[in-house]
């Protein structure tokens, strides 16, 4: 009599599902605050960009594309990243970071730096 019996079976599997469902969503959690960590270097890549490129230029670039700056792979399909310049007197621009898919569920789903070094929600950066 060797073996293990069906309730016993059966007791361990219920244990590991409810350990699985304690870990996903704190999995999940921590993925999406790695991503916003993620886009928050990048935003300040850019603004660091911007500023150079107004002493360059006179002017602040229009898109990610004339900033010379790509977007990481990993960010995306979870942020689209904009970039919105006026060039009227002071010159402006403002980055913005909006979450797409699962990144919507983050405590943050939108984060955005400006010319002033700005930083929006304050609790997220």
């Amino acid at each position: 009599m060797r073996g293990f019996t069906l309730i016993e079976l059966m007791i361990a599997v219920a244990i590991i599902a409810i350990l699985a469902a304690i870990a996903l969503p704190s999995y999940s959690s921590q993925m999406r605050r790695s991503a916003r960590a993620e886009a928050q270097t990048l935003l300040t890549e850019m603004a660091s960009r911007q500023q150079q490129f107004l002493v360059d230029r006179r002017a602040y670039a229009t898109s990610i594309a004339t900033l010379g700056v790509a977007t990481p792979p990993n960010l995306t399909g979870k942020f689209n990243i904009t970039v919105a310049a006026a060039n009227g007197p002071p010159p402006t621009f403002m980055l913005t970071a909006t979450g797409l898919g699962n990144q919507v569920k983050d405590h943050c789903p939108v984060l955005w730096i400006d010319n002033a070094g700005t930083r929006f929600p304050a609790d997220c950066w």
